[in-house]
């Protein structure tokens, strides 16, 4: 079996720990450097991964936009952009979210096992439907993309996904970037769930890197012996 990606986390919050408001409108939480600095990561990964409460609520391209990143991946024989992947319960989606009509690369949904049949149907034609389990595993997830040849994974959200990782102890490495402002609204969704991680009072994640981005501030963390300074 395929060694299972590198999952990177990547992530931007409220001094709060807050994903979002709960407005409806997505809130900007990062600058334009930040920006780019993640499109820099994206076009270094082989996937890209969201749940599909991020495709219905903030309906993401998860494109790599600079021209000069796409350029040196199209020169290193991959696609422009990376692999999309989501990972769905229900499958409440709509086939015409940019997830699915934006960029050439592959599209992949796991999907609960109950409702795969569904899936295919709605999404067959825009995506690969592959059946992720009952409920859906993010171990199971991560062997059927490393069978896939993907080796280095950026998972960028929600909360629900951030959890799913973590407790699972398969994130290698989280950049967690803290923006200058509260949300103060419990209704709004939060960087994760309750549940139990594997980083605690007794085993305290590393602190690889503190950089100031503009009126922002990454924090990288190494979650595994695996983590990489790249």
């Amino acid at each position: 079996m395929a060694e299972r990606p590198y999952v990177l986390l990547s992530c931007g919050m409220s001094i709060d720990g807050y994903l979002d408001d709960a407005s409806g409108e997505r809130l900007l939480l990062s600058n334009d450097a930040d920006f780019d600095r993640v499109d820099e990561i994206r076009a270094g990964c082989d996937a890209i991964l969201v749940g599909a409460s991020t495709i219905r609520s903030d309906n993401p391209r998860l494109l790599v936009r600079s021209a000069e990143r796409r350029a040196a991946r199209i020169a290193r024989g991959e696609h422009p952009d990376p692999v999309k992947v989501t990972v769905t319960s229900s499958c409440h989606l709509d086939p015409q979210a940019s997830f699915f009509t934006t960029g050439e690369s592959a599209k992949l949904v796991y999907c609960a096992t109950p409702a795969v049949d569904k899936a295919r149907q709605l999404l067959g034609a825009v995506s690969t439907v592959v059946d992720g389990g009952d409920p859906v595993g993010v171990h199971r997830v991560c062997d059927d993309l490393a069978a896939r040849g993907i080796r280095r994974l950026m998972v960028e959200g929600g909360g629900r996904m951030h959890t799913q990782f973590l407790t699972a102890g398969l994130a290698d490495e989280l950049q967690l970037v803290i923006a200058p402002l509260f949300v103060g609204d419990s209704r709004a969704p939060r960087f994760v769930h309750d549940g139990v991680f594997p980083w605690g009072p007794a085993n305290r994640a590393g602190l690889a890197e503190v950089r100031q981005i503009g009126d922002v501030v990454l924090l990288r963390y190494a979650l595994s012996p695996r983590f990489t300074q790249l």
